[in-house]
């Protein structure tokens, strides 16, 4: 482990344990903040992060890939907003993508979500960002569809390193 000034990282490629809340996290402006556990290189196989959202803070922007991708819900509510419909999530609910499927999470409710996302890596091949009404009304989507991650994301600020941000997460 390599302590930065915003956190716990692991920069080699053998087994660590980490608490997410000394690892590093990001504070991503209108995305929440999250934890990815990731040092220098990204997990070769397998991303995975917990995002901390607000209500009306999406994870990222509405989009479909090759590789699939879960997620849970902790606590908090979210919305679900998969192939152009809204289903309202709450804690222990389980969200399962395959590859292929149009989809978003949104925060709700009336406090933060946390929310564990894992998705398999396959690169970036086969990613589309889609436009799509429902996304469009929770401005978690695009006005122009695009396969590149920076024109979908280029009206936003850029993501910048935060320490944990004290009592996000619960304890249980």
């Amino acid at each position: 482990m390599r302590e930065t000034r915003y956190g716990l990282v692991a920069d080699g490629d053998g087994w660590f344990v980490i608490n997410a809340r000394e690892s590093r996290w990001r504070d991503s402006g209108h995305f929440g903040h999250y934890c990815d556990f990731e040092g220098k290189r990204r997990f070769r196989q397998l991303g995975i992060n917990v995002s901390v959202l607000e209500p009306g803070q999406p994870i990222g922007l509405y989009h479909r890939e090759r590789a699939q991708e879960d997620f849970l819900v902790l606590s908090g509510e979210c919305l679900l907003l998969v192939e152009g419909e809204e289903r309202t999530l709450r804690a222990w609910d389980f969200v399962h993508c395959p590859g292929g499927t149009a989809h978003m999470i949104v925060g709700a409710g009336s406090g933060p979500a946390v929310v564990l996302a894992v998705g398999a890596r396959g690169g970036r091949k086969g990613l589309e960002y889609l436009v799509d009404p429902l996304a469009l009304a929770h401005d978690a989507g695009v006005e122009q569809e695009t396969t590149k991650p920076a024109e979908a994301y280029r009206r936003f600020p850029s993501f910048s390193r935060c320490r944990y941000v004290e009592g996000s997460l619960l304890e249980w």
